[in-house]
Order: C-alpha cells, then structure tokens, then sequence
C-alpha cells in the first residue's frame, strides 16, 4: 500500500426518503467534480418536521479523497 495525502470536504445531503439516501445525494454530488473519493464519515444528522411528521433528512458528512 502506497502512502496517501487526503483532503476532505464536508458537505450535507438531504432526503425525503432518509438518512441513507441523503448520505447518497451528497456523495453523488461530489463525485460530479471530485475526483479518489475514497471515504466518508457522518458528522451530523437532523431533520425538517412539518405538521408533526419527518419532511427532510439532512446529513452532514465529510467526505475524503486522495490528492493526485
């Protein structure tokens, strides 16, 4: 195994549908324009309630990737 230099960015995702799936959004979103994404780590979970019900996951996640 090589030695690595990574750089991480944090960035929060959100999701009707859950915590999973807002993790997704974020991820995918990054690997638009980010490149090695190699890792994530949650740092933060909360929600938007609307009339006594979940509406929005919202999940922060740092997110790693090896510098070329």
């Amino acid at each position: 195994m090589s030695n690595h230099v990574y750089k991480s960015l944090e960035l929060t995702g959100s999701s009707p549908i859950g915590i999973e799936d807002a993790v997704q959004t974020a991820i995918a979103k990054a690997h638009e324009t980010v490149r090695n994404i190699q890792w994530f780590n949650v740092t933060e979970t909360r929600g938007h309630v609307v009339d006594g019900k979940v509406a929005h996951w919202q999940v922060t996640v740092k997110i790693g990737f090896t510098l070329e």
